[in-house]
């Protein structure tokens, strides 16, 4: 069993990889293609600073460029041959351990025959991967959903991923996203599930062990449909440029850039976040933005303000400043996105 259980892995998670390789490409599309529409950036579910689309997406890729590493690791050691450990205490036959298991496409020999026979790490690091995947998934639905609301209104999902109300004619709820984010649970609780198993056993097998399947074939079948529908569902997917941009003229999202003129003018940042806050103060009471200021109003608060301040109180101005390595920048997010197919083809060339 534990030999079929590894043959059977071993063949299932490079389709896995096929498949987040395919939702790598799809998103590092989508980052080149929107890497100068401008997006609030959040923090605690509030706005926080400007960002792009396309930074966004690489923010996902980088996670599941991560799941790709840890399939590929797990590959490793899924690639190991039980076969020559008996029952528990290995053969008095001379067997070429090693032989047999380059004949069944494996990489290498379980060197302990107790351990050989009552490993299951190797589908504890599949459901552990894949719950992580499945958590991935759910993050990105979330804000789908979120997003696709009328609240937010910043992409649009297609057709074919959401559903009509059975009451209210002019509902259009996001049902992939929400099935994604449900069915992470099943992945997580298959993984606590088999461990939960494992916890108490005695060297070498137990029958306790054939509760191994299940679990693994359930997060396999969950990690490879959720995989595949969403990779449609961000090809498919619309944004709304001028209903993210119209988002960045309230909760004074360039607070930061007058703090930050103020450092640069060499007031420490305590007191450069202290005045800024005391101009948010200002132009909230005022029922104003922040770039609708005036220098004097400005000058009040730090005679260190010049005419200059109000080129920094401009929303592409704040992203195009912010080209250190992994910032937000247009120009850094389409070198990211084409160093990205670089990274992917490292991990896990295309098979084609």
């Amino acid at each position: 069993m534990a030999l079929d259980l590894r043959l059977y892995l071993a063949d299932e998670v490079p389709e896995i990889l096929d498949l987040l390789r395919g939702l790598g490409e799809v998103l590092l599309e989508r980052a080149e293609a929107e890497a100068d529409l401008l997006l609030p950036g959040y923090t605690h579910l509030q706005r926080a600073q400007p960002v792009t689309f396309g930074h966004h997406w690489l923010a996902y890729f980088e996670m599941f460029l991560r799941d790709m590493e840890r399939y590929r690791d797990a590959l490793g050691r899924i690639r190991r041959s039980p076969l020559g450990a008996g029952a528990l205490a290995g053969s008095p036959y001379p067997l070429d351990r090693e032989r047999v298991a380059r004949d069944l496409g494996l990489d290498e020999v379980c060197r302990n025959s107790l351990d050989a026979v009552s490993d299951r790490d190797f589908a504890l690091e599949f459901l552990f991967a894949g719950s992580v995947v499945m958590m991935h998934l759910s993050r990105l639905s979330e804000e789908l959903v979120l997003w696709s609301s009328q609240e937010f209104g910043f992409v649009e999902l297609s057709d074919g991923f959401c559903t009509g109300s059975s009451i209210m004619p002019q509902k259009k709820n996001p049902d992939v996203p929400e099935l994604l984010r449900g069915k992470t649970g099943r992945a997580y609780g298959n993984l606590i599930s088999l461990l939960t198993t494992l916890k108490a056993l005695p060297l070498a097998y137990n029958k306790d062990m054939q509760e191994d399947k299940e679990p693994v074939f359930d997060t396999l079948d969950t990690v490879k449909g959720s995989l595949a529908i969403t990779v449609e569902m961000l090809r498919n997917l619309k944004v709304r440029p001028d209903r993210a941009r119209a988002a960045l003229k309230a909760g004074f999202l360039l607070a930061t850039e007058l703090a930050d003129y103020l450092a640069s003018k060499g007031v420490p940042f305590r007191q450069a976040h202290e005045a800024a806050g005391r101009l948010v103060a200002l132009a909230e009471a005022r029922g104003c933005g922040l770039e609708d200021l005036d220098l004097e109003t400005l000058r009040s608060v730090s005679p260190l303000f010049e005419e200059d301040v109000f080129q920094v109180l401009d929303p592409e101005a704040s992203v195009a400043r912010r080209t250190v390595l992994g910032g937000p920048a247009p120009d850094n997010v389409r070198r990211e996105a084409r160093l990205g197919w670089k990274r992917l083809d490292a991990i896990w060339p295309r098979r084609d």
